[in-house]
């Protein structure tokens, strides 16, 4: 089965690129008042929008949700919780950087967390991040550092972690020691009611070299972006090395999307998105980042992260995401969220895996 996240706004939506400009979330313009506004104080707060998405995510059929690490937008850790307490069956990834707290910290938080979801928390860990974030948060750890510290990080998180229940004992830790570079633990280990409980699943991200062999390492699933250069290299030395230590990573790729009934209609919303980044019309046309089967390489000028993404109709934009070889599955987003995790949802997640999300399909797997 094909495995479908989706990338929660962090700073909240709309249909415009600028994000000042949109006034879901609190975060852009105030919405201007005209006859027909209720000017009532009521009960919805810029949260409540979000939490639209997330039920809008849930409903679509996605698998997971990711809450991006954002130092200008929400708290990750707050959206996350949120998310879990308001679905039942989706999962829930929370992006943080190592830097946020102590490795036992983090863990506790999240063996709250994992008894409050039944076991649905993941862990996106961001290690590169932009200097001048880093430097205003106090952080001076800077290169291959900070992929040595991750793998402190995420070794000190797994040693107090307890996956079978052990009784409470005062406290005590259940003996667990480290002495790093980076952090130092005696006696850590969780008991109690924080013990028995399922590790948070560990995306890491990354083409680089230090990336590939962290995740080889620690590593539940690894999340490529498409570059000029193309994943596939990447993907194989991450299968090499995860073999080389008896592990198996599972790969996702990242990317945004614009689906339609009509390539026609993919295409137009792109332009008008287009002609609103580039009003003086001096960028050239959008058309001219077109790839083959579908790629752009303009949707970082569009306001999101990575430059290329899929553009076109329901079935041509399936047809692409069912031809990338050794992907387990894909983190998806497009703006407006609650609008297009609806088009996903109806139109082509089944499309891309019938076997797991038709009926037709699951029977003839059963």
């Amino acid at each position: 089965m094909t495995d479908f996240y989706w990338e929660l706004p962090s700073r909240g939506d709309g249909r415009r690129v600028a994000s000042e400009l949109n006034t879901r979330g609190g975060f852009g313009a105030d919405r201007r008042a005209t006859v027909a506004t209720d000017l009532r104080p009521g009960k919805l707060g810029p949260f409540d929008e979000l939490a639209q998405v997330i039920h809008a995510a849930e409903l679509s059929g996605v698998d997971g949700v990711i809450a991006p690490y954002d130092p200008s937008g929400e708290e990750s850790w707050v959206v996350a919780a949120a998310a879990l307490r308001q679905t039942r069956h989706a999962r829930v990834a929370v992006e943080f950087h190592p830097a946020f707290g102590t490795p036992v910290y983090a863990a506790k938080m999240s063996a709250t967390l994992q008894r409050l979801s039944g076991g649905r928390l993941e862990w996106r860990l961001k290690v590169e991040t932009d200097p001048a974030d880093a430097r205003a948060r106090g952080d001076r750890v800077t290169g291959r550092d900070r992929y040595a510290r991750a793998d402190e990080f995420l070794t000190v998180a797994r040693g107090v972690w307890n996956d079978s229940e052990v009784l409470p004992g005062g406290f005590g830790g259940t003996g667990y020691e480290f002495a790093g570079n980076h952090y130092d633990v005696i006696d850590g280990g969780f008991r109690g009611i924080l013990s028995g409980l399922p590790f948070p699943v560990v995306h890491l991200t990354g083409n680089s070299d230090e990336a590939v062999t962290l995740s080889a390492k620690h590593g539940d699933v690894h999340q490529f972006v498409l570059t000029d250069t193309g994943y596939e290299t990447s993907v194989r030395t991450l299968a090499d090395r995860a073999l080389e230590q008896g592990r198996s990573v599972r790969k996702l790729l990242r990317l945004p999307i614009i689906a339609r009934e009509t390539t026609d209609e993919a295409w137009a919303r792109v332009e008008r998105l287009w002609r609103e980044a580039h009003p003086d019309g001096v960028s050239g046309d959008s058309r001219a980042l077109a790839r083959e089967n579908s790629q752009w390489s303009g949707f970082d000028r569009l306001g999101y992260d990575q430059p290329i993404g899929l553009i076109g109709s329901y079935e041509d934009v399936a047809r692409e995401l069912s031809s990338f070889r050794h992907i387990d599955g894909f983190v998806l987003t497009g703006r407006p969220h609650i609008e297009e995790l609806h088009r996903a949802g109806e139109h082509l997640l089944h499309l891309v895996d019938p076997a797991g999300r038709t009926l037709a399909g699951q029977e003839a797997h059963a």
